[in-house]
C-alpha cells in the first residue's frame, strides 16, 4: 500500500492581541483594527492535523489514533484557555496571527509525533477563515 493521509480535528480556545510596540496606537489600529484593542479578543479554534505514511502491515494504520490524540493534546494544553501574548512564550517576538500560530503548532506537534510524518495543519480561526501550514519549505 502507498502513502495514506489521515486527519483528525481538535478544538481549543485562546485569546490574543495584534500589536507592535514600535508602532503608534493609531498605526496599530489602522493595520490591525479591532484586533489591536488592549484587552485582545478570543477564538474557538479548530485544528486539523493530517499525518501521512504507509499503513502498518500488522495494524492497517498509519498512526494509532490514541497516540495522535495524545501527541496533539500535550501541545494544545499549552494554548487552551490561554492568552497567547501573555500566557505563552511563543509570541513575545511575533504577533499571534493564525499563520504564526500554525507555524508554532507545527514545530511542537512534529516533535511529539512518532511513526508518522506530519503532512498538514489546518487551523480554523472562525468557521469561514482558516490557514493551512505544510511546514518549513526549503
Amino acid at each position: 500500500m502507498g502513502n495514506v493521509l489521515i486527519s483528525r480535528r481538535f478544538d481549543f480556545s485562546s485569546s490574543h492581541r495584534y500589536y507592535r510596540d514600535e508602532w503608534s496606537t493609531e498605526e496599530n489600529t489602522r493595520v490591525f483594527g479591532l484586533c489591536a484593542l488592549p484587552s485582545g479578543h478570543g477564538h474557538n479554534y479548530t485544528l486539523e492535523v493530517a499525518v501521512s505514511g504507509a499503513a502498518d502491515s500488522d495494524t492497517g494504520m498509519v498512526i494509532n489514533l490514541v497516540d495522535l490524540q495524545a501527541a496533539v493534546e500535550v501541545v494544545l494544553e499549552q494554548f487552551d484557555h490561554k492568552h497567547l501574548n501573555l500566557d505563552t512564550h511563543y509570541f513575545t517576538d511575533c504577533i499571534p496571527t493564525a499563520e504564526n500560530l500554525a507555524a508554532v503548532l507545527w514545530g511542537l506537534i512534529a516533535e511529539e509525533l512518532v511513526g508518522a510524518k506530519l503532512h498538514r495543519l489546518r487551523l480554523y480561526e472562525t468557521d469561514d477563515l482558516f490557514v493551512e501550514y505544510f511546514g518549513e519549505i526549503s
